[in-house]
Formats: C-alpha cells, structure tokens, sequence
C-alpha cells in the first residue's frame, strides 16, 4: 500500500490524519476529508456550532468537522451501521461531540431551526436533485445559516448520452451527477436560499484518479474512464448557500385529515341505506 496516495499538500489538514485510520473510512469514492476540507473553506464555522453531516458515511467527516473546527456534529447515514460510527467516534475521542444516527434524507428527526450549518459530503447528489429537497431541508438550519455540499459531479454539462470514452463506466444511475452551474440554478430558483458558491476544484479529475489508486486499484473500469476523460467531464464540485432569512419555508405534509359522508353514488339514486318506493 501506498500511503503516500492518502495525502497531498492542497489538504494539509486532512493529509494529518493516518492513512490506515482513512482506509478503515472508506465508504464511497472519494476522499472524504480531501471534500470537506475544500467544502469547509468556504464555510463559517465556529466553535460549539450545531452541524448536521447529511449522508456521512461512516463518519470521517463527523470526526474531522469536530477536531478541526469544535463543532458539535450529528452523523446521520441511512446506509452504513449506526454502531460501527458510534464506536469509531469513541475511539477517536470525540463522541461527547460527535453523534451517531440512522436517517433517511426525506425523513428527518429534527427540530426546525435546530442547525447553524448542513452538510453533505459525496451523498447530496442521491437525493437533492429532487427541486422540493431543498426546502424541505433548509427548515432544519437556522434563518441565515449555511447548506453546504462537495462531492463527485461533471466539469461540463452531458446533454444526451454520455461520450464515448465513458461509455463503458456509465451506468443509469450516474445521471445524478450535475455541474456547479446547475446546482447553482437548481438552489437559486428554490427561493430558499442565496447562493455563496458553486464551483469545480481545480485538477479534481487527478484528486479523484488518486483516491482510486490508493483504495480501490483493481477497479480497472472507473480508473480507465477518469483517465481517459481528463477533466474534460469528470470532477468534484461543491456549492454553498445561505438560508435567507425572509423565506417562508412549510412543513412537509405527512398526512391530510379528511372526514367521510355516505352520499348516492348516481344523480337519480337516494342515500346508500334508503329504499327506493
């Protein structure tokens, strides 16, 4: 193994962190603390803040937001074990802080307002391309508080069907992946929030291509596709917005109430339990 494929000096924080710790993180494909320490530049983040990390995984983004920035941090993933994150963060000290939870994105369990900051690390991108998501998640952070997410996405818009040199590696399920351009209109027209950034990271098709190396090196076909594309397509992009304050933001309805009456199902009939003379 090369360790040495887990770091690099665009992330010296993240690049702290020992590599057999990040191996045992592994949980998507890309480098977790390499987005979200890209992603936390953009952000405020302050000491004792409320932080949800939507989609983490299993939790090396929870644990990095929280020594790196001392803010308390809800780790909330539907698909990875709630107990393997909950004995991960007590091993790394942090589980004063850091709070492991299983969750589904559409069903959340928290209070309106609760967070000053929404975070999604490399799992936005299953769920919030749906134009209601947004909405429905900016309630849970505070009116001025930040929706923030990075992950995997495209360096130029796919029209139709995906060129030739991906063909290969593309699969139905990747037309999720959309550019920093489109997530800016895709969250500015919500009227929810104000758009700070939306960016692509520079050389983000190399960062991407090392990450495979280093985790994932038999898997010949994403390495092929990634460095046949070049960063013509492929890439990592983030955006980060602001909840605006004047934004009047609805519960999800969950249930409507009703009320039943019996009435004649035909004009020319009477009530369902009356005879006809």
């Amino acid at each position: 193994m090369n360790d040495a494929l887990l770091t690099h000096p665009r992330f010296p924080r993240a690049s702290a962190y020992h590599p057999d710790w990040l191996r045992s993180c592994v949980s998507g494909g890309a480098n977790s603390l390499w987005l979200t320490e890209w992603l936390t530049e953009a952000l405020d983040l302050q000491p004792g803040m409320r932080v949800l990390d939507l989609g983490a995984g299993r939790g090396a983004s929870s644990v990095f937001l929280h020594r790196e920035f001392g803010v308390q941090v809800w780790s909330t993933d539907l698909w990875f074990p709630v107990d393997d994150r909950a004995r991960r963060f007590r091993d790394a000290g942090v589980d004063h802080d850091v709070f492991a939870l299983h969750g589904e994105a559409r069903a959340l369990p928290f209070a309106r307002d609760f967070f000053d900051a929404i975070v999604s690390i490399d799992s936005y991108v299953y769920y919030g391309t749906d134009a209601l998501y947004l909405p429905y998640l900016a309630r849970l952070v505070r009116p001025g508080g930040q929706v923030a997410i990075a992950g995997a996405g495209l360096t130029q818009d796919i029209h139709d069907r995906p060129p030739a040199h991906l063909a290969t590696w593309w699969e139905p399920s990747l037309a999720c992946l959309q550019t920093a351009a489109w997530w800016r209109r895709h969250w500015g027209r919500s009227g929810v929030v104000d758009v700070q950034h939306a960016d692509a990271l520079e050389d983000g098709w190399r960062l991407w291509l090392q990450w495979q190396h280093a985790v994932a090196p038999d898997n010949a076909t994403e390495i092929a596709a990634v460095e046949a594309d070049r960063g013509r397509y492929l890439g990592y992009v983030r955006a980060v917005a602001r909840r605006d304050e004047a934004a009047v933001l609805d519960d999800p309805i969950s249930t409507i109430p009703v009320s039943y009456s019996a009435h004649p199902l035909l004009a020319d009939e009477r009530g369902p339990h009356q005879e006809t003379r």
